[in-house]
Order: C-alpha cells, then sequence, then structure tokens
C-alpha cells in the first residue's frame, strides 16, 4: 500500500483497564482497524496521565499503577479514517478521540525474506 503526503492521524486516548468484552479496547481497536484495511495501527503504554475524570494514572505510585494510559494512532487516508469513525462509536464509552492533518514522509513495510 503507498501511502505519503498529506493524510490523517487518529489518536485514542483510553485507560489501560478499558475493554470490551473480555478484550482489551486497545485491542480490540487495533484488531477492527486491521479487519477494516487500515494502513497502519500503533499502540502505546503511557508513563503518567489524567483525563476528564481528572484522576492522575502514574507508574510512580504502585497503588495507582494498573490503570495507565494508552495511545492508540491510526494513519491513513481521510476516507479510510472517517469509514472507521463509526466502530469507534461503539467502543468507546470514555477517553478522547483525536483527528489531526500529518504529512506522511516514508511509509515502508519489510521486505519478505528470501528462502534459498
Amino acid at each position: 500500500m503507498k501511502l505519503e503526503g498529506h493524510q490523517k492521524r487518529l489518536t485514542i486516548l483510553i485507560g489501560e483497564s478499558d475493554h470490551h468484552g473480555h478484550t482489551p479496547l486497545a485491542t480490540e481497536i487495533m484488531q477492527r482497524a486491521h479487519a477494516a484495511g487500515i494502513a497502519g495501527v500503533s499502540v502505546f503504554r503511557g508513563v503518567e496521565g489524567y483525563g476528564a475524570s481528572n484522576h492522575i494514572h502514574t507508574t510512580r505510585i504502585l497503588s495507582l499503577s494498573d490503570d495507565l494510559p494508552m495511545a492508540v494512532i491510526i494513519v491513513d487516508s481521510a476516507p479510510a479514517i472517517r469509514a472507521f469513525l463509526p466502530a469507534l462509536d461503539e467502543l468507546i464509552t470514555e477517553g478522547l478521540v483525536i483527528l489531526d492533518d500529518v504529512e506522511v514522509v516514508k511509509y515502508v513495510g519489510r521486505r519478505p525474506n528470501k528462502q534459498a
């Protein structure tokens, strides 16, 4: 897939303890994006953060480290991202969803290993 120039980045900020059924929410979002043919998704686990609840989540206090912030970053064309947004309506019950313009400079996958 070729992806360069002006594209969209969808950032979903959720908590590590958020689930959809028995599946971690970040995993569910990634799996649905993959099934939808989205160009790329990365999931990052945060060190500290707080959101609308104003409750600080951090690794520095052991008792608060069970629900660290998670960021799911999705990059693809505007039409692909817009088509994926309705899937998030069902999944995101709390958190933050951000959509912004980005410029993709390079998007290259691994080459398949050649077997002798």
